[in-house]
């Protein structure tokens, strides 16, 4: 049974400061940790709480939300995505917040799609940094579609690790499925830029305020 690691999670408050604010979920990349992304904390939005989130499965000197492409069959992907994205919702459940986004880089940002996957009106937006969605056929698809939650989908002209057969379905996938904001930076290879970082806190911005 997959499971959220609840004390390895990284919060910008102390609980006590916790209720009542929004709440936004970071989910690293493969081989990463929850401190990766927790590093940005101060560079995000003020209002809501940040909490980091770790990854449930070991992979090199850091951990992984579902195994990679060249390691299992696109099913067995799908399929560990999906029990991760259950598991980071029951996590969730015993949260509190006013609401929730989501902002995953690279695998973390094929984390944050499933999770929209599985509970559509859970989530204020969803914000996609260098990342794809998992080829996947899942029976809440429609209901996504139809509730068109906003994401932000930014990745580089440069990008060598997210392959071109990810890029495509998550082109042909995320208009169908979001409202989707996207951006493509000159230049960029696998990693976060200072102007993509100010695109997606715009973004977060006019979300929470919607």
């Amino acid at each position: 049974m997959t499971v959220i690691d609840s004390s390895a999670v990284l919060w910008s408050a102390p609980e006590r400061e916790r209720a009542g604010r929004p709440l936004l979920v970071l989910l690293h990349g493969y081989g990463s940790h929850e401190g990766d992304l927790f590093g940005l904390s101060p560079q995000l939005p003020l209002a809501p709480v940040v909490a980091s989130v770790r990854a449930p499965f070991v992979a090199g000197q850091g951990y992984a939300w579902a195994p990679l492409s060249r390691e299992a069959p696109a099913a067995d992907i799908a399929a560990a995505a999906n029990e991760t994205a259950i598991a980071l919702l029951e996590w969730l459940d015993t949260t509190q917040s006013t609401s929730v986004g989501l902002l995953g880089f690279s695998q973390g940002g094929a984390l944050a799609m499933q999770l929209l996957r599985h509970a559509p009106e859970r989530f204020a937006f969803a914000v996609n940094l260098s990342g794809f969605a998992v080829p996947d056929d899942n029976p809440r698809d429609a209901d996504l579609a139809q509730a068109r939650p906003p994401v932000f989908w930014g990745r580089g002209t440069l990008d060598q690790v997210i392959t071109p057969e990810m890029i495509a379905y998550t082109e042909s996938w995320l208009p169908r499925h979001s409202d989707l904001t996207a951006r493509i930076y000159e230049g960029l290879q696998h990693s976060i830029s200072r102007p993509e970082l100010d695109d997606a806190n715009a973004f977060m911005r006019t979300a929470w305020s919607a």
